[in-house]
């Protein structure tokens, strides 16, 4: 049966994943990153008023963990060396999936299905997402039926900049991206904060894909 999924809206890239457990990240770091830094406390930067929620507290306290695993220290109000910021976004993108009613006296075979995306130049694209089913008897006279339903894919982004708290100069920014169905940000977000953390500093200016198993509580 042939599938067609159109994006509703935002521009999206989908992210087939394994298993349920298995999170896919994207990962982008720009760094100048010191080679010896000796005084590694820091303070976190207040964020907007309308971003200080307890949602965002607790993520913070994610990237404090992380911190600490690579030897910083909270400055605990004594003059930092360095600040760190942190914000996410949760984008809900639904999917309109069209398919066809397939009439009772058609016979399936099987063969593959595609999925039509909308590029970010407006032009339609097409991606195998694997087998389906259709019919090798061809009725002309039939008039097929359609039924319309919505999925949801969530794009999650995560940025954590660490600059020197005397001057102001960046030394680290990363940006980790994750589309998938997993409607809760905060089933995920421990995995985006490691992926962001992965082989500190890492590769400056270099994509990356860091995969994760999700632990199940």
């Amino acid at each position: 049966m042939k599938r067609l999924m159109i994006a509703a809206g935002a521009v999206f890239t989908l992210l087939l994943t394994g298993c349920a457990t298995t999170i896919r990240s994207d990962v982008t770091t720009f760094h100048q990153w010191p080679a010896q830094i000796e005084d590694k406390s820091y303070v976190f930067e207040t964020p907007p008023p309308q971003d200080d929620t307890l949602e965002w507290r607790a993520y913070q306290d994610l990237v404090r963990g992380q911190l600490a695993a690579l030897g910083f220290r909270d400055a605990n109000g004594a003059t930092p060396a360095l600040t760190v910021s942190m914000r996410f976004t949760t984008t809900d993108m639904p999917v309109r999936v069209v398919e066809p009613v397939m009439s009772p006296f058609y016979q399936p075979m099987y063969a593959p299905r595609f999925a039509y995306f909308r590029g970010r130049n407006g032009a339609i694209y097409r991606r195998y997402v694997g087998g389906g089913f259709y019919s090798p008897f061809y009725d002309p006279f039939w008039n097929q039926g359609y039924q319309v339903s919505i999925e949801h894919y969530y794009r999650r982004e995560l940025q954590v900049g660490i600059k020197q708290a005397r001057d102001g100069k960046r030394l680290f920014d990363v940006t980790v991206h994750n589309t998938s169905r997993q409607m809760s940000t905060p089933a995920v977000m421990p995995a985006l904060v490691q992926s962001a953390f992965q082989g500190f500093p890492g590769p400056s200016g270099v994509a990356r894909r860091v995969v994760l198993e999700q632990k199940e509580g």
